[in-house]
């Protein structure tokens, strides 16, 4: 599947914009992913954008709508990492991709959440500020910072410097990400 046809689906089956972003912005993490373990971009971008497309509009079945389609679609690699985006959901991780959108989905969320309370946003962020906002339970509460750490666990990186990798790539990205 092309990076046009994903997002062909991702605009047919969301409409709002944060959820947009929130795609847009997994998907960049997860293609700088893919380079940094010399994994298949294209398949790891696809994954970001699509991992939540069905959450808007059927939040009750999710992700079961977008898997299903992604399946009768072929695309059964980037179908069973949806499937398995969230850990408590028992899907086995078996390959990166299906650790990697793991490692990426909350955390990327909640740094961009942590971005968007500063006076600077992404400029000068550091691991430092974003760990003690992690700390704080009450900042970005609906964010599971137990998944947050076994997503970095599952790829085998200390969570500072994921953090710090996720903040790398959604600063060199904050124009096209809409993050300035």
């Amino acid at each position: 599947m092309t990076e046009t046809q994903a997002k062909e689906i991702l605009y047919s089956m969301t409409e709002t914009e944060s959820l947009r972003k929130h795609a847009h912005t997994v998907a960049v993490v997860m293609e700088a992913l893919a380079e940094k373990f010399g994994e298949s971009k294209e398949d790891f971008k696809v994954t970001g954008l699509l991992h939540d497309a069905d959450y808007e509009k059927y939040p009750d079945e999710h992700p079961n709508i977008i898997v299903n389609k992604l399946t009768a679609m072929g695309e059964e690699k980037i179908a069973h990492a949806i499937a398995g985006h969230y850990t408590i959901w028992n899907i086995p991780r078996e390959s990166l991709l299906d650790k990697c959108i793991v490692a990426a989905d909350e955390l990327t969320g909640f740094i961009v959440a942590a971005s968007l309370v500063r006076p600077l946003g992404l400029e000068g962020m550091t691991a430092k500020s974003v760990m003690k906002k992690f700390k704080t339970k009450t900042f970005a509460a609906k964010v599971d910072r137990g998944e947050v750490i076994k997503g970095a666990e599952l790829i085998g990186m200390e969570l500072r410097d994921l953090v710090t990798f996720i903040i790398a790539v959604l600063e060199k990205n904050k124009e096209a990400l809409g993050l300035t």
